[in-house]
């Protein structure tokens, strides 16, 4: 997403954060940077012309000069500018809502976009905050245009309402309105045709469908793959039915993000949702602030602590961080945490929403294939394997390898990473399930001024929601961690304590 105007935008600022002196000519030479970054991400010409002069106006000012850090001062200013660009901090993103408890929203766009795919999208988001939508395709031109609907719709688990036989657009989305009433839902999302240009024929069946049910939310899906393109079009559908605001779709994709960072400021329209994939999970509410601080680099917690709570079972999570606490962390347990990241979304994108973390892992290290051959490794193994890994020998490891199709020294990195991550559990553990600070953590946090602050972390209760990220630098290559999830019990309530260097040593006095 935005990924090279997202690299270069991180360059330019980097220069500048540790500046102690900001001269006029830094200044001029990072505008002209920052101006030819946004063009070649396809910012409209108008746009960059006016966002670089405010900003040259803005870092020239009084606040710069006697600040005591005027590249970071600089920094901020461009991070500012960038959110005012995108919509304002507190962005626009809300959907309104009709008095009657009933809510009409209609989707537009040229064929291609992806309003079929966003229905069901959407369809699901409302039915995972408590709503019941329904939707209903009024999409009389394009072959088995209503069946995808149907076919997503019953996926999501969502109610549809399609006519086939019938031909009049105008009919369907009305009997469409009358069977969601009839069912209580508090939402009706209406999927409307597409052209791949947009004419007067369709231009009159969209004014005459919104005529007939009064739509609460009129919102244009744009294809941000098309770049300025994506204006004419918002622009021409604002001057012959009138938008509410914007879905920007296929953002995962190569786009250079030209289009999302010129609609909001030439149609003084919001942009509501992004779409960053082709699954019906991959929408999301759009937040001008966090993009911007993913942009340049600065990571989205927020966005990344709702994606943990959204597909990590909390109880699910308490109970693998008393297993961690307890001594008790097998492979079962590094399976099932692998489980859980992947639903949360590609290494990617979870990389980037970490503070700090963008640029610094190469591409290579964030392939998703690498979490599927770990995942493959474990699958190979025995149950006694996985739950008690000291007993893998050579044999056995070069049997798992051939079984997962990987080299044995995969085996072998794998199985040393999890023997890392067990031996940090068990250095916070007590042993019972509860939290402790390893040896000398308490005379190092004294020397830091950190004296009884670190009393209230209860046993690190707060953590569960988050998955126990206890694995995080250990878990996976290069210290891509995990988020926990243990699916299955031990056979029997034995711990297993990974053989480290202490425990052969105690194995060879016994022999003795």
């Amino acid at each position: 997403m935005f990924e090279s105007l997202s690299e270069k935008l991180q360059n330019i600022t980097s220069k500048m954060r540790g500046k102690a002196r900001v001269s006029e000519s830094d200044i001029k030479e990072m505008m002209r940077e920052i101006r030819m970054a946004l063009l070649e991400a396809d910012v409209n010409y108008g746009v960059v012309k006016e966002f670089v002069a405010d900003m040259t106006e803005k870092c020239k000012g009084a606040d710069v000069q006697e600040s005591f850090t005027p590249g970071q001062q600089i920094v901020k200013i461009v991070r500012d500018s960038l959110t005012d660009l995108l919509g304002g901090e507190e962005g626009e993103d809300k959907l309104k809502v009709s008095d009657s408890g009933f809510n009409i929203i209609i989707l537009y766009g040229l064929q291609g976009a992806g309003k079929t795919t966003t229905a069901a999208k959407l369809a699901k988001l409302l039915k995972e905050n408590g709503k019941k939508p329904m939707v209903v395709s009024v999409d009389v031109h394009r072959p088995a245009a209503a069946q995808q609907l149907k076919v997503l719709s019953d996926a999501v688990g969502v109610d549809c309402y399609i006519d086939p036989e019938e031909k009049d657009a105008v009919k369907i989305a009305k009997d469409g309105e009358g069977k969601a009433r009839y069912m209580l839902c508090n939402y009706l999302i209406i999927d409307t045709a597409g052209r791949t240009v947009a004419d007067e024929e369709l231009m009159e069946e969209l004014r005459d469908i919104a005529a007939a049910v009064n739509p609460t939310e009129k919102l244009l899906v744009v294809d941000a793959m098309i770049g300025q393109e994506a204006v004419n079009v918002a622009q021409l559908f604002e001057q012959n039915i009138g938008m509410d605001g914007f879905i920007m779709t296929k953002l995962d994709g190569d786009a250079r993000g030209g289009a999302a960072l010129s609609i909001r400021k030439l149609t003084n329209k919001p942009i509501k949702y992004i779409c960053t994939g082709e699954k019906v999970d991959a929408i999301e509410k759009f937040y001008p602030q966090r993009m911007a601080d993913r942009i340049l680099g600065m990571g989205d917690v927020v966005s990344l602590i709702e994606k943990a709570q959204a597909n990590i079972d909390e109880e699910e999570a308490r109970k693998a961080m008393e297993r961690m606490m307890g001594n008790n962390f097998n492979l079962d347990d590094l399976y099932s945490q692998f489980e859980q990241m992947k639903k949360m979304g590609s290494l990617k994108d979870l990389v980037g929403m970490m503070p700090g973390a963008a640029g610094k892992i190469s591409d290579e290290d964030l392939d998703d294939k690498i979490v599927d051959r770990q995942m493959a490794i474990i699958t190979s193994m025995t149950k006694k394997e996985r739950r008690s890994p000291s007993i893998l020998n050579a044999s056995r490891r070069k049997r798992i390898a051939a079984g997962a199709g990987v080299q044995v020294s995969d085996v072998n990195k794998l199985i040393t990473q999890y023997e890392q991550t067990a031996k940090i559990m068990k250095q916070f553990s007590n042993g019972k399930g509860g939290f402790k600070m390893p040896k000398g953590f308490a005379k190092q946090a004294a020397k830091m001024g950190l004296k009884g602050g670190m009393g209230n972390m209860g046993g690190m209760g707060g953590l569960g929601n988050m998955g126990g990220m206890g694995g995080l630098g250990t878990g996976m290559p290069q210290g891509l961690g995990s988020f926990s999830a243990p699916k299955e019990d031990y056979d029997d309530g034995t711990p297993f304590v990974p053989a480290g260097r202490r425990d052969r040593k105690k194995k060879r006095k016994g022999r003795r």
